[in-house]
């Protein structure tokens, strides 16, 4: 069976509100450096994704779209993901990544969830469970959690993801 890790990743520093709709709050410069070093750690710790789930607000396809630039960067040769902006990504809650990751084709290895909190850091906490390895209370913007998947994608259950690692990109 092919090892699945699946990696979830808030999304980097934003404007703060003001004139336009939330889904349209753009990155800060901080935060497009620190998408691209989220790529580059992910490019370093060899965790290329298979398949990306990204919500569709300005903000999250922006910290993907650095990611991604940094990821081609440390391995120009690598195979582009398969990318899916989900509108459950940017209106829903933990439920709805749950049923995402449990629709992952089998043949995927590695699959990226860039989202918003609170989402990202209960989605984290739910799959974990209570192993209490790992004292996070929640993702800071450009935070990653990177879970191991032992069984099927189809079998992903609350509590049975191990958490490998958690880390927050700063360029």
């Amino acid at each position: 069976m092919t090892a699945r890790t699946v990696v979830l990743l808030r999304h980097a520093k934003t404007e703060t509100p003001g004139e336009l709709p939330d889904i349209e709050r753009q990155l800060t410069d901080r935060g497009r450096a620190d998408a691209g070093a989220a790529g580059a750690w992910l490019a370093a710790e060899g965790l290329r994704p298979d398949l990306v789930f990204c919500s569709p607000a300005m903000r999250t396809r922006q910290t993907w779209h650095a990611v991604a630039m940094a990821l081609a960067d440390a391995d120009p040769a690598g195979a582009a993901p398969d990318v899916r902006y989900d509108p459950g990504l940017y209106a829903g809650g933990r439920t709805e990544v749950i049923d995402l990751l449990r629709a992952v084709p089998e043949d995927s290895g590695t699959v990226l969830v860039v989202g918003h909190n609170p989402t990202m850091s209960d989605v984290s906490l739910l799959l974990r469970g209570d192993d209490g390895e790992y004292d996070m209370a929640e993702l800071k913007t450009a935070g990653i959690a990177v879970h191991r998947v032992p069984g099927p994608w189809s079998q992903t259950e609350p509590g049975a993801l191990p958490l490998v690692t958690v880390h927050t990109a700063r360029a």
